[in-house]
């Protein structure tokens, strides 16, 4: 099985408006740029990728400000993103995202999205890095629930066709400190703590797997205490 693996922050109803969004996404753009080599050259989508290459984002508020703005970046009263980077079509990664809206359906995001089998991955799906990504997340979005995790996990553990945000666990779990206090978790996992933001949770520091029975069998013992603990709930309004 080829696993695909991905990072997301979530939350919901948070109105904010577009210069602290831009403010925001250049701070996440910041803390993530020593992460991998590339993730320091970004774009805009376009119709063809050499298209796209010559439409650079400049990762400065300001800038940032101007993109969240455009019409076409605008959902109701929040912004929409989408940024790439790569140096050929083959070796691309991208987070999307939205910030500031008020809708109590729709949760504002930022996601890494799916990670392939590029070099990129390789280099990326690591515990250290990725737990850094949703530690830079936590510190610039401040979300109430983030994970990073195997898509094919994923599909394991959840049933629903439209699964709740917040209600499942992943590789690394980030909770906000407004969803009450960790439990004890297995010696194994590393735990810590984000001051002033929440708590990340990184079952293995292996590249977590499907195809690893102990690695899933962790994972649930993890997610069963988490929601003994009333820890694994779907995303409310944001202050409720």
């Amino acid at each position: 099985m080829l696993e695909t693996h991905y990072a997301g922050c979530y939350w919901l109803a948070r109105q904010e408006p577009i210069d602290a969004c831009a403010r925001r996404l250049e701070s996440f753009l910041e803390k993530i740029a020593p992460l991998e080599t590339t993730w320091n050259r970004w774009h805009q989508t376009a119709a063809t990728f050499e298209k796209a290459r010559k439409r650079q984002v400049q990762p400065d508020a300001t800038t940032l400000t101007k993109l969240l703005g455009q019409k076409n970046n605008r959902i109701g009263d929040g912004s929409r993103f989408w940024l790439w980077t790569g140096e050929d079509s083959d070796e691309t990664s991208a987070f999307t995202g939205s910030c500031g809206g008020s809708s109590t359906f729709v949760s504002a995001n930022c996601i890494l999205n799916p990670l392939g089998q590029s070099d990129v991955a390789n280099r990326v799906v690591t515990a250290p890095i990725m737990t850094s990504v949703v530690r830079a997340m936590a510190l610039a979005w401040e979300p109430e629930f983030a994970l990073a995790t195997s898509s094919q996990h994923v599909d394991t553990i959840v049933t629903e066709q439209f699964p709740k945000l917040g209600t499942y666990g992943g590789w690394v779990t980030y909770l906000a400190d407004f969803r009450g206090p960790v439990p004890p978790l297995p010696s194994s996992v590393q735990v810590e703590h984000v001051p002033d933001r929440g708590t990340l949770i990184t079952l293995t520091q292996e590249k977590f797997t499907v195809s690893n029975p102990a690695h899933v069998a962790l994972a649930a013992d993890v997610q069963a205490r988490l929601q003994a603990a009333g820890l694994l709930t779907p995303l409310r309004p944001w202050g409720t």
